[in-house]
């Protein structure tokens, strides 16, 4: 900022003495403190400003008449001050130890949280145990944690479902509307169905699971915001797209439609970083975690001062990999404006008056390979799946790491307003009962490992949605 500041004031011939420039940048908004006061002051004739200077001309009157141009925006009235409400993130919370507690105590707590929200179904009114199932006759209704999916040589799907005291082998015959939907392993759902003769077994009629209630979706509200979403820029990668990068900075400065732009949302990979992905090294600009964060907090300073700026950590960036994972830590949030707010990963925050939960997405992967019919063409279908279940990760084991905290971070227990993504590199925004999913693209052209895979990315491409209305579109910068 400081750096903006003096060039601003060399521009027209104006030096400033260096306590001076340091409280000036101390200040609210200096750049338009700049433009609307010391560049046009009839108390400034001396070419050099002091810090004497400074004070009397910034706590005169003029300040509240002139305030209301923001000269360098173009914007017409003062901004809104920006309302951000963190409603859950990891940050500061992390109880992980990493024993068999631990674990016990995260699956229980996921058990018990995604059991509110099965209870919540009418079809599970009345759901009993698995020990009291055993002993019911006629149609039960219960709720379990899948600990084994396989399937029989008829064809048929065997469940093998747990609670807290219990378990039991759940059957969903071939055809039937109980085996129409995957089940995938870690995942909280409800039964209705009939106890075998001897008890051993339950035969499914149907599968329930919490999902996102129908006739939701985003009230009017009187909110002029729009917020913009971009995902996995990859700063210090050679295939980071600087030049459509710096149109789209340009565009926030300059374009009409970007004047009411007070939010930006950024959902993981934000540098390349270092030792991600085989044979990394003969694809980085730059070779230094900490270069490529300051950096990435350089091409930030470049953004309007009025733009909130709110971005998670992904598997690229230097935080640990298991999820969830905390804000990237001080040593490199210290590059940063004060404008950019880091969160951790999944994280939900509230934006005047909308729910929004930012998760980057590396459990897309586990989704696709478990199952049948998702690509990572269309990670709107991975997300819908995650809106059903509401579980971000259900699936322990596979590519994504999960940290056993007492607490499951990764239940999506408030449905949000707006779900953002990223990860896959690909693009995408649609509704799922209300809920917009956006899937943020990427600022970075096809690598290598991309390439190896047949996986082409669908670049510089910014989500935009209105924070009153919920009126959503794509900006392309190709």
């Amino acid at each position: 900022m400081k750096r903006r500041v003096l060039e601003l004031l060399s521009k027209h011939g104006v030096l400033i003495e260096p306590d001076a420039a340091d409280f000036l940048c101390r200040q609210p908004n200096p750049l338009e403190l700049v433009e609307t006061q010391l560049l046009i002051s009839e108390r400034n004739s001396s070419m050099i400003i002091t810090l004497g200077q400074l004070q009397n001309i910034l706590s005169s009157k003029n300040i509240a008449e002139m305030n209301q141009i923001n000269i360098l925006t173009k914007i017409s009235k003062p901004p809104m001050e920006p309302k951000i409400n963190v409603l859950k993130d990891i940050t500061g919370n992390s109880t992980c130890i990493g024993d068999i507690n631990s674990f016990v105590k995260l699956f229980r707590s996921r058990y018990k949280t995604v059991k509110k929200l099965l209870l919540r179904r009418r079809e599970l009114l009345g759901a009993a145990s698995i020990s009291k199932a055993r002993r019911s006759d006629g149609e039960i209704r219960l709720v379990g944690m899948v600990s084994e999916v396989r399937t029989t040589k008829n064809g048929h799907r065997l469940i093998r479902l747990e609670d807290e005291d219990d378990s039991i082998l759940v059957l969903a015959i071939k055809n039937s509307p109980a085996f129409s939907d995957t089940i995938v392993s870690d995942e909280v759902i409800g039964v209705i169905g009939k106890v075998a003769k001897k008890g051993d077994m339950i035969v499914a009629d149907e599968i329930i699971r919490p999902d996102v209630p129908v006739g939701g979706g985003m009230k009017k509200n009187d909110s002029d915001a729009w917020a913009i979403f971009v995902g996995d820029i990859h700063v210090g990668s050679d295939m980071f797209l600087e030049n459509q990068w710096n149109s789209f900075i340009d565009w926030l400065k300059t374009a009409d439609e970007a004047k009411n732009v007070r939010y930006m949302i950024m959902p993981g990979d934000l540098v390349d970083g270092i030792g991600i992905y085989p044979e990394q090294e003969d694809e980085l600009r730059i070779d230094d975690i900490y270069r490529q964060y300051e950096l990435l907090a350089e091409y930030l300073k470049e953004i309007r001062d009025d733009i909130s700026i709110i971005a998670c950590p992904g598997n690229h960036d230097a935080v640990r990999l298991a999820e969830p994972q905390p804000s990237l830590p001080e040593s490199f949030g210290k590059f940063f404006d004060s404008n950019v707010s880091m969160v951790g990963n999944p994280a939900q925050i509230e934006l005047e008056g909308r729910n929004i939960l930012i998760y980057h997405g590396r459990s897309i992967d586990d989704w696709i390979a478990a199952i049948p019919g998702l690509s990572y063409d269309k990670p709107l279908d991975v997300m819908k799946e995650m809106l059903r279940r509401r579980h971000l990760a259900p699936i322990y084991g596979e590519r994504t790491a999960i940290a056993p905290e007492e607490k499951d971070y990764l239940v999506i227990e408030d449905i949000p307003d707006i779900f953002v993504t990223g990860h896959v590199h690909h693009a995408g925004m649609g509704d799922y009962r209300g809920v917009i999913m956006i899937n943020a693209s990427t600022w970075q052209s096809q690598t290598a490992f991309q390439r190896m895979h047949n996986h082409m990315p669908d670049p510089c491409k910014a989500f935009m949605v209105h924070l009153g209305i919920g009126k959503a579109r794509v900006v392309k910068f190709t």
